[in-house]
């Protein structure tokens, strides 16, 4: 799960940073709002967490553009003055949370991350845990849409369908009649073939294109989501 960190203090922004990986998280750090304008444009983020001690005003603009875009990015303004004033402006302003996050000693101690975990899991769970984050590929159910890159990947239907099923059981081996059942409102009526159509279709629009494997052919058991290692079509 990616996760945007806006903090021109490095030494801040390492701690956090290196306690997010062991989380299992893959942050990227930037120093400006404006840095992070560029990269919001190129990769889809989970999470953004800004500091309000930078830039307050482009803070929000940025917050409003993040908005606008309908991606399901939460945002924390992270601020180590707890100021009233700043977290009513900040919430009122579009952000999602507001956590005030002290580096005692200039440190940042296991307490007070445990308690952004939290409020991180906490958000997640109200907004955004249908998103599939996987390296470079981003799958976001609700909005039918596929972000390689950062770029937008044009696959709709049931080719969108089968590769989302398959990515939400990643590396277990998922049947035709399975995936029939899953996805087909009377697949009684349609037969297994539609599943290698689909399956061509994700391999024609999206893996030839962009050089990648998402899905490979396990013979006579179904098809398994293996990106990024995938080996083949099997």
């Amino acid at each position: 799960m990616k996760v945007l960190v806006i903090e021109n203090n490095k030494d801040y922004a390492g701690q956090l940073a290196t306690k997010l990986k062991t989380e299992g998280f893959e942050p990227h750090n930037v120093e400006t709002v404006k840095d992070a304008q560029k990269e919001f444009d190129k990769t889809v983020y989970n999470l953004i967490f800004i500091n309000w001690n930078i830039e307050a005003e482009q803070t929000i603009k940025f917050i409003h553009e993040i908005k606008k875009t309908g991606r399901k990015s939460s945002v924390f303004v992270l601020s180590d003055t707890g100021r009233k004033e700043d977290e009513i402006t900040a919430l009122n302003g579009g952000a999602d949370d507001y956590f005030r996050m002290p580096f005692e000693n200039n440190k940042l101690h296991d307490g007070d991350f445990r308690v952004l975990r939290a409020r991180m899991d906490a958000r997640l769970r109200f907004g955004g845990t249908n998103v599939i984050s996987i390296d470079d590929l981003v799958i976001d159910p609700d909005e039918e849409k596929i972000f390689y890159q950062g770029k937008e990947i044009e696959l709709k239907g049931k080719p969108f369908e089968v590769l989302t099923h398959l990515a939400k059981h990643r590396d277990q081996i998922v049947s035709k009649e399975q995936l029939l059942d899953a996805i087909w409102e009377e697949p009684e009526l349609v037969t297994p073939n539609v599943i290698e159509v689909a399956i061509n279709q994700i391999r024609q629009k999206m893996d030839k294109p962009l050089g990648i494997g998402t899905i490979e052919t396990v013979r006579r058991r179904g098809y398994r989501f293996c990106f990024p290692n995938c080996t083949g079509e099997g």
